[in-house]
């Protein structure tokens, strides 16, 4: 019986997305959060005297600001060397961006063979005192769109067979994340291996399990779409070649979405109680681990015409109640503003004159894909108008997509609903 971890998509150094603007947030911790996961990846492997460890792909964020970050690395695997333990990488798409990524020269493994696997073909390293064949191969170019499972060799009779590879597989691709050396499960079928370690996707799981494949996520979330905890796959292999798998949390910081119902809420001490609930019941699940949330405030409430004439206020309230009621470990990425005015829509559409014809045009338009996207079209020329950061990156809205107009709607039709009632009221 051994033990070795799989982890993947490290992206040494890459920024937390959204907190170090944050005023009062610790920046040299957020900064620091990768560095810390992959030391606490050391320390596990260390503890367990893990017989290997695999990286697959991503060990870095493109090209670094200075060497430190690849010193850093060398650094750990220093450690895991001193240790007696192999370690195997393989380069990802973002590994390959990086012109220092490849001048860099790691340690050698204690039996003396690479830690980076070639990124010009699949390699196959033995490691007999455990019965093991690792074939793998890295990425040569950023946008590598070749299937190259079609390269890997069968597997190595007799022998624990894990194959390492960087994909986008057909079942487990997600909007998010481009489609760079796609295969299909059946590839990986094909070739009869023990484990397949997999990298790219950013989300953990198991659903390959017919192959033997498994995605372990990234190490440490970077922003708001990779919520949840993070860290490696610790497995342990029988004297049968039996594979259990078993998630091992890493990160040193969490997101999490908060959707908080303002349903009936009296009034805004009311509403903010209940997020201090919520706040108190996410602390306890998580074990007080720092967290950066995102919250989205929802619901038809006597609220709703503050929240919505008043948001940067009531930010700011929100924030202060994550400060004072986390001690200091919960940072508030963004508040979005969800909720509608206390009249349903179900009499608006009854009712007769403009408010109840602004909101069937609003229900019609919802529920037409092709009209949403007209609505998208019509905007154009203001979108090339706003600043680069809201047209483009992890903030970026997908106007191709109908689900992201509709959620525009869902924004806006409260918001002028609202406006109209108040007027039609004299309020």
């Amino acid at each position: 019986m051994f033990q070795f971890i799989h982890a993947a998509d490290v992206h040494l150094d890459s920024p937390l997305i959204g907190l170090e603007q944050y005023e009062g947030a610790p920046v040299e911790e957020i900064r620091g959060a990768s560095r810390r996961a992959l030391g606490r990846l050391v320390e596990l492997a260390i503890d367990r005297e893990v017989a290997f460890v695999v990286i697959a792909g991503d060990l870095y964020d493109g090209d670094w600001k200075d060497h430190n970050t690849g010193l850093f690395f060398v650094g750990q695997a220093a450690r895991l060397r001193e240790a007696g333990i192999p370690l195997f990488v393989i380069s990802g798409n973002h590994d390959a961006e990086s012109a220092m990524t490849k001048s860099l020269r790691l340690p050698k493994n204690p039996n003396g063979s690479n830690m980076m696997l070639s990124h010009r073909k699949v390699e196959t390293v033995r490691l007999d005192e455990f019965g093991v064949a690792i074939h793998g191969r890295g990425f040569d170019q950023p946008k590598l769109t070749d299937n190259v499972t079609e390269q890997y060799p069968a597997a190595t009779p007799g022998l624990f067979n894990l194959g390492l590879l960087h994909t986008s597989l057909d079942s487990e691709s997600e909007d998010q994340h481009a489609r760079y050396a796609p295969c299909r499960l059946a590839d990986l079928e094909s070739k009869q291996y023990d484990y397949w370690a997999l990298g790219h996707i950013h989300q953990r799981t198991d659903a390959c399990r017919g192959a033997n494949a498994y995605y372990s996520g990234n190490l440490q979330g970077r922003h708001i779409r990779e919520t949840g905890a993070k860290g490696c796959h610790l497995v342990t292999v029988d004297s049968g070649g039996r594979a259990d798998v078993r998630f091992e949390p890493l990160d040193v910081m969490r997101w999490e979405h908060v959707r908080l119902d303002a349903t009936d809420a009296e009034d805004g001490e009311a509403l903010l109680d209940r997020f201090a609930e919520q706040l108190a019941r996410l602390d306890q699940r998580h074990g007080g681990m720092p967290l950066a949330m995102r919250v989205t405030v929802s619901g038809r409430c006597r609220l709703h015409d503050q929240l919505a004439s008043q948001p940067a206020h009531w930010r700011r309230e929100v924030q202060a109640q994550a400060l004072s009621a986390s001690g200091g470990r919960v940072w508030i990425e963004k508040v979005r503003f969800r909720t509608s005015p206390d009249v349903s829509l179900a009499d608006m559409l009854q009712a007769d004159g403009p408010i109840a014809e602004v909101a069937k045009y609003f229900d019609e338009l919802r529920q037409d894909d092709e009209r949403l996207l007209g609505l998208a079209g019509e905007l154009d020329d203001l979108m090339r108008k706003l600043p680069d950061e809201l047209r483009m990156g992890q903030e970026a809205i997908d106007w191709t997509r109908p689900a992201n107009v509709r959620d525009l709607l869902a924004e806006v039709e409260p918001l002028l609903l609202g406006r109209l009632l108040d007027q039609e009221s004299g309020s």
